[in-house]
Order: C-alpha cells, then structure tokens, then sequence
C-alpha cells in the first residue's frame, strides 16, 4: 500500500527520487481514500516555482478539496496532463498513472527531510 521505494510527507503526499533529474511526486492511497472521488484537479505549470511546504494546486473531490502542497523546492519540470480528462486516475493508481507533477530540486539534500514508507506507515496508524 505503501511502497518502500518512495518518500512521504506528512501532508499525505509521495516522492520518487529517480537519482538524477526531477522527482516526480503524487498522493499516497491514504490521501486519495481520505479525500474519495477525485472529480477536478489544478495543478501549478510547467516552470513555475515552488517552495516546499506551499499550496501549489487543488484536488477537489466528491467530499471535500485539499490542497497539494510541495513537498520540495524546486521548478515543475512535468505535470501529468492525463488529469485534466481522468482525474479518478489519482484514485485508482495513485503510484502509478495519477502521478502529479515533476519537480527540479533546487537542492537534491532536502529529499533527506522526508519519511520512509516505514515512518509513513507509523504517522499514520497513530492518527
């Protein structure tokens, strides 16, 4: 449910680091359960910055809206444009195909600050 090759955040929010290049970020199945039905999603665009710990976008669902926050700093170098028509994609894979956005670290060491899927998994059976 939460794969260990993955970062997390405590905004319910995953990070796939590929070594090089930008990483490319999504929602944890916890988020996307929580949220339910995904129906609109606004993402920031290509080149515009982010700041870590920011509101970049929207994922409004049949229960309620949530904001993306970014978890790194950096420029958005990719945003999954396949949301625009099938925002449920968040829900039904949300590791795979429901992929958000790609950023350009600004600094690959803050990929140090989040959690492993095993201090995930712990954040979240204690809420």
């Amino acid at each position: 449910m939460y794969p260990d090759e993955l970062m997390y955040t405590a905004e319910h929010e995953w990070v796939r680091d590929p070594g090089d290049g930008p990483v490319r970020v999504g929602i944890t199945d916890y988020a996307q359960a929580e949220l339910g039905d995904i129906v609109y999603i606004q993402l920031p665009a290509v080149a515009d910055q982010v700041q870590a710990g920011s509101a970049v976008g929207e994922l409004e669902s049949t229960k309620t809206v949530g904001d993306l926050v970014a978890p790194v700093t950096g420029t958005i170098a990719a945003v999954n444009e396949g949301l625009q028509s099938q925002p449920e994609l968040c829900n039904s894979d949300p590791y795979g195909a429901g992929w958000l956005v790609e950023v350009e670290l600004t600094d690959r060491a803050e990929l140090s600050g989040l959690m492993t899927a095993a201090d995930y998994r712990a954040a979240i059976a204690s809420t």
